[in-house]
């Protein structure tokens, strides 16, 4: 295989997405073994939605999903957050220890008790995906807070 100083673009950063999958599957593999999990319901399909969605919004490929990424995530989702808010929802969820969201705090968060808001909003977009997209019954209510 050629090195990847010969790859550009799509190429190398295909490789890069590939390598950091095979990271998050190893840690999925941990958890999997994991006895404090063992009980969780239908425990594979989740680590393998978590993986995806991880992968979607680490965005340096670093691991770590930072300050921008999880920015990014969260208009992407439709609920946009202050700077302030997210570094609130990172902190919350690394319990302040860190000004990243790892893999392992990720699946920690979704899979602990607590709920954080990041987890939150990620079940909320999930059920939404799943639910169909023509709303019935009347709107939300919403707070000024809510308005762009």
């Amino acid at each position: 295989m050629p090195s990847n100083q010969n790859m550009q673009g799509g190429k190398a950063f295909g490789l890069l997405k590939a390598q950091q999958r095979e990271r998050l599957e190893e840690i999925n593999k941990e958890y999997m073994e994991d006895q404090k999990y063992r009980d969780e319901e239908d425990l594979p399909e989740k680590l393998e939605g978590f993986k995806n969605k991880y992968a979607e919004f680490d965005l340096n490929d670093q691991g770590e999903i930072d300050i921008m990424g999880l920015k990014q995530m969260m208009e992407k989702l439709g609920v946009p957050k202050t700077h302030l808010e997210v570094k609130k929802m990172i902190s919350e969820v690394t319990g302040g220890s860190s000004n990243t969201i790892n893999y392992r705090d990720f699946v920690k968060m979704m899979l602990g008790k607590r709920s954080a808001v990041l987890k939150l909003v990620l079940i909320f977009e999930d059920k939404a995906n799943g639910a169909s997209c023509k709303p019935d019954g009347p709107p939300p209510k919403r707070d000024i807070a809510s308005l762009p």
